[in-house]
């Protein structure tokens, strides 16, 4: 009897240190990083992935060793049923702990996409599809959806205006939705509420100041000019003159060749405002704070024409006598 004791003694001793060694093995995997090398590495998990599944695709990426102890990891700290799907930077030099961590929380890599001020919502769709965040045609669905313009508050067809031109950091496989859900909270955030009163006190509405600011936006590169322009075509308005703006030509061109001609100037489109009277319906690209800002405070002049001097600048005249020989100038 006092045999079988001492045996079974033994036993209890032999499991309880295998099991403290298991314990403590397990513990040092933990709290080790994974490889020698710090080069990160990208690893897509596809949504709906089971978790056997993704630790063998962590294993061949060369990210994981001992791919059944980071199960055993995972499952007692409750963490392989939390993995995200997505795109993550994932380093080898990562202890297992903190790898776990990051795909449960969903730490994913994220992509800087910068959209430059007065581009289209045809040129961001373009950024957005050579970034791979996702299609043009994707995007574009959403940038040009009306009832979407409605819920955001936005009184045109389009969203073009409202995406604010910014750098901006998003993961791969976002809804287009989301990625216009930003710009337009971005929008948002830089419109000031003096500005809006400021709009007021000009008589003109929120979606007036876009237009025009858009105009603005494309028709000069020099940011000292905004306010001269926008003094310019402020001006025009205020005299019933037609704001005579090429920019706004081309965006109601449908097959634009890159060289605007007479015919352009003579096309009648909601946009040609050669053809029409002030502003056109909307906006003509996505302008940036400093566009938004001239267009609501513009220079105070008695300019009504501008002219390119060729080097990014312009000349700026308060007759037409005067813009003629500028264009002479300039423009032989």
């Amino acid at each position: 009897m006092k045999g079988c004791l001492t045996l079974i003694g033994l036993v209890v001793l032999i499991v309880a240190a295998a099991a403290g060694y298991a314990a403590w093995d397990l513990y040092r995997y933990a709290e080790t990083p994974m490889g020698d090398s710090d080069r990160p590495m990208a690893v897509s998990i596809p949504s709906g992935q089971v978790f056997g599944e993704t630790v063998r695709q962590l294993q061949l990426a060369g990210i994981i060793r001992s791919p059944r102890r980071f199960e055993i990891l995972a499952r007692l700290k409750g963490l392989d049923t939390k993995i995200q799907a997505g795109e993550y930077w994932l380093s080898p030099d990562a202890t297992p702990e903190k790898l776990l961590q990051q795909l449960a929380t969903g730490k994913v890599r994220l992509h800087a996409l910068t959209l430059p001020e007065g581009s289209t919502i045809r040129q961001y769709a373009a950024i957005i599809d050579e970034k791979g965040l996702s299609s043009a045609e994707g995007f574009l669905s959403a940038a040009a959806d009306a009832a979407l313009a409605r819920e955001y508050g936005i009184p045109g067809d389009t969203l073009e205006g409202y995406l604010f031109p910014d750098t901006y950091h998003f993961p791969r496989g976002l809804p287009p939705k989301h990625l216009v859900d930003h710009m337009i909270a971005r929008f948002w955030s830089l419109f000031k509420p003096e500005w809006e009163a400021r709009a007021r006190d000009l008589n003109m509405t929120l979606h007036e100041i876009v237009t025009l600011a858009s105009i603005i936006e494309k028709e000069t590169g020099a940011a000292a000019e905004r306010k001269l322009i926008s003094s310019v075509f402020h001006n025009r308005l205020n005299r019933n003159m037609r704001l005579q703006s090429d920019p706004t030509v081309i965006y109601g061109l449908k097959n634009f060749n890159g060289n605007i001609t007479k015919k352009d100037l003579e096309t009648p489109t909601p946009y040609n405002t050669y053809t029409i009277g002030g502003l056109p319906p909307g906006p003509i690209a996505n302008p940036g704070a400093g566009a938004l800002e001239a267009a609501l405070y513009p220079a105070k002049t008695n300019h009504l024409y501008f002219v390119s001097r060729n080097d990014g600048t312009h000349h700026f005249s308060g007759s037409l006598k005067e813009h003629n020989r500028a264009v002479r100038q300039y423009q032989r």
